[in-house]
Formats: C-alpha cells, structure tokens, sequence
C-alpha cells in the first residue's frame, strides 16, 4: 500500500483530533481542505474506477447529488483546459437554478482562487484555464442538436418531459476527447429512460445508489426521521427515500411507456372545450385535493394540460386553486365530484369566485371502475399530455385493472374522465 496522503490521514483521525489539526491550519491550508472534494466526498459520491461511457447517479431526496455532479464538472473542467461540457436540466431554468447557482451548484462549491465566470445571456461559464460548460434544458432536445462534447452531466434525467430525445441528441454530441463521459445524477422514476440505463448496467453504464439517510449529517436535524414517519415501508418512500426504482405494478392501468407515447410539447389544435375537474377531500382538515384542467380538441382528442392539485389546503385554500385554475386556462366548466357534500362543495367554489360554472356531478362507481374507459382512450392514442405531471403520473400507475390500487392517495386521477358539452 502506498504511502498515505496529509488529507487521507487527516481523514482517518478522531472528529477530535481532526478539529484540534483543522484549528491550527492557516487561512490558505484551511481554505484548500475546504475545497477538497475527494477528502470531503462520501465513497460514493466520488467517480467510479474503470472504463465507463455513463455514470448514473441514482440515489433519494438529499443525498447530494447535486453536489456530486457539481463537483465532478469542476474537477473535469480544472484538469482538462479543453473540455467542452454540457449541463443539461429538465429544463434551462432548472439548470441555471440547480447546477450553476444553486446552494451546492457550480458556483457556490467553487474555491476563490479558480471561480468559472457565469455569462447567463450565453449560457455559458469558462474556467481560468479556458474550459467551457454550456447549458441546455430537456425541453428543448433540439437545442443539443448541433454542438459537440467531451463531458456531460445531466440533472433529474427522471423528470425530463420527453428525455429519450434529448438524451440521445446528448449522447450523438458525445464525440470530443480521448474518452467521452456522461454524469447522470437523479431520484429513480420507472420511466423508459432510466429503466434502460440501468439495464446496461455493467456493459458501458455503472450505477451508483443512495438512500436520504446517508447524507443525513448535512440535512436538517430530524428531518429524515420526519420523512421515515412520514414515508418509510411505502411505495413513494422507496422511490424518494431509498432511492429504489421501483417497477412497474403488474396490471396497472397505465404504463409509463404508454405516458410517454402520449406526451406532446405543445397543443397544436384548437380547444372547443376546457374543463376544471376536482376531487374534493372528504374532510376540511387539510386532505388533498385532486385538481385537472383537460381541454378537448378540434382534433377530437383530449389533452391534460395542468395538475393543480393542492396538498393541505383548507376548504377555501382548494377553492381559491381551482377559481385560479379556471382563470388561467379559460375553463368553460368547473366539474366537481359532489358525493362527499355536494351542497358545500358548491358554496365553498362559489364563495371563491360567484361566477365559477359549477357542475357537480355523483359518483357511483369507483375510481378503478371510471378510469379503465379512460385507460383505453389512452391506449386508442385519443388522450395526450401536455408536459410532464409526475404526482399523476405516478397515482395513474398505481391503478390496477379489476381494481386495487398500489401508490400514494389517488386524489389527482379521481376526476380522470373527459365530460362533454
């Protein structure tokens, strides 16, 4: 074994000794430690060993991964003067947020001495030593059609709308350098994306996990055992907590491939008819309440353009979101399940806003029993999204045929069904 480094040493002392050491560096030497990402990192934040083509980072809530990536970017830029790299979030906004300006992004881990210069108009920073990463968002694939990379890191490659197009616009641009790489950081989502990736772990994919909990000294006191009240042992906690891709329920309804097929970027038809649908919750102690505007086409197809759901609201705090919602996509009708008192679900939208066009409507079957037509819309390719809305996404996953649900509260999907002139 070879001879072991200040930091390493530094690393393996007691916290105490560590601290008593640490008190005693000058401004410079403390200022560098501060810096060192390969003392500072946990294990599995640092880059794997090997011949890797991509790096998925697929971990839960908060175990910094942001972080990681920021820093991997930093190092590849400070090695390597002629790196071209590409920041790539779900959209351009995320990415400048997030990865550039964000608490643990490009600048903020940054030391003094060798900070990028961020020229947002450009989409740009450049290092020093003339090293460039640009930013693009996933909304846009097109926009990586074109330029070319040595390095690329993109940000919750999960919750990219329509990802498959813009990771493979990243990837054909992949083409500058010895040896091309590509850092994926994300929460797991079964989307066909990630699902791929980690199929081909081992060939040119290597796949770092990680739950919340492993970075709980950096996280609020008390907040993951908040989340482990909250979540532990459920479906959602296994995805968000644990960082476990969860697959897809056997005889669901909806399949994320079958979402995917039926995302669009924008409606191109014209809207003869927009609805606001709600579920409102049984109680007013603050049950979420499922909220969807759907719009039907000249085209003769539907389109779900928003979730507006509200978690915790009170009766008037829901009400207030689906006056706004109706507002916002110029609703012709405001369809309210009324099976859970109909007379004050009628008052409390109407206290909202007077002139809101309410429809209240009774239920008698259950959410199961009115989704599977709808299913078959979706299947007949008669039902698009406009967009990504991952909460429903995930809720209409959960539906199974013949009934049975597995998911968090079904409350988005309880008004899933397009309701005529």
């Amino acid at each position: 074994m070879g001879r072991l480094s200040d930091f390493e040493r530094l690393a393996r002392m007691p916290d105490k000794a560590r601290e008593r050491v640490l008190a005693g560096l000058n401004g410079a030497a403390a200022d560098a430690l501060a810096h060192d990402w390969t003392w500072l990192a946990r294990p599995e934040q640092l880059a794997p060993e090997g011949d890797w083509r991509i790096w998925l980072m697929m971990a839960g809530r908060g175990f910094g991964k942001t972080r990681a990536g920021a820093e991997w970017v930093r190092a590849v830029a400070e090695r390597d003067p002629g790196a071209r790299i590409a920041l790539v979030g779900a959209t351009l906004g995320e990415a400048r947020a997030v990865m550039v300006e964000g608490a643990s992004g490009l600048l903020a881990i940054a030391p003094w001495w060798n900070r990028p210069v961020f020229a947002p108009a450009l989409r740009k920073l450049v290092w020093p030593n003339g090293a460039v990463a640009t930013l693009f968002g996933a909304t846009e694939p097109e926009s990586l059609r074109g330029p070319q990379f040595s390095h690329g890191w993109a940000d919750e490659i999960a919750k990219w709308a329509g990802g498959q197009a813009a990771w493979d616009n990243l990837m054909m641009g992949m083409r500058l350098g010895d040896a091309p790489r590509v850092l994926a950081t994300t929460t797991p989502r079964p989307v066909p994306l990630v699902r791929g990736l980690v199929e081909r772990d081992g060939d040119d994919v290597v796949v770092t996990r990680g739950r919340t909990a492993d970075n709980a000294a950096y996280l609020a006191e008390g907040f993951v055992e908040a989340m482990e009240r909250s979540y532990g042992g459920t479906r959602l906690g296994r995805q968000e907590l644990e960082g476990e891709l969860i697959a897809e329920v056997e005889g669901a309804l909806w399949s994320r491939d079958l979402l995917e097929r039926c995302r669009v970027g924008h409606v191109r038809a014209a809207l003869v008819r927009v609805v606001v649908a709600v579920d409102p919750p049984a109680s007013a102690h603050g049950d979420a309440c499922g909220i969807v505007v759907a719009g039907l086409g000249d085209d003769g197809r539907a389109y779900v353009m928003a979730d507006a759901s509200v978690e915790g609201a009170t009766p008037e705090g829901w009400a207030r979101a689906v006056a706004a919602a109706a507002l916002l996509h110029g609703a012709d009708r405001v369809v309210a399940e009324a099976n859970n008192g109909g007379a004050m679900v009628e008052s409390v939208l109407r206290a909202a806003e007077a002139g809101l066009p309410v429809r209240l409507v009774h239920a008698s079957r259950g959410k199961v029993a009115r989704a599977e037509p709808v299913a078959a819309l979706y299947e007949a390719g008669r039902v698009a999204h406009r967009g990504a809305f991952w909460a429903l996404e995930d809720e209409m996953c959960g539906l199974v045929t013949g009934g049975g649900y597995v998911g968090p509260d079904a409350r988005r999907i309880g008004r899933m069904r397009w309701y005529g002139p």
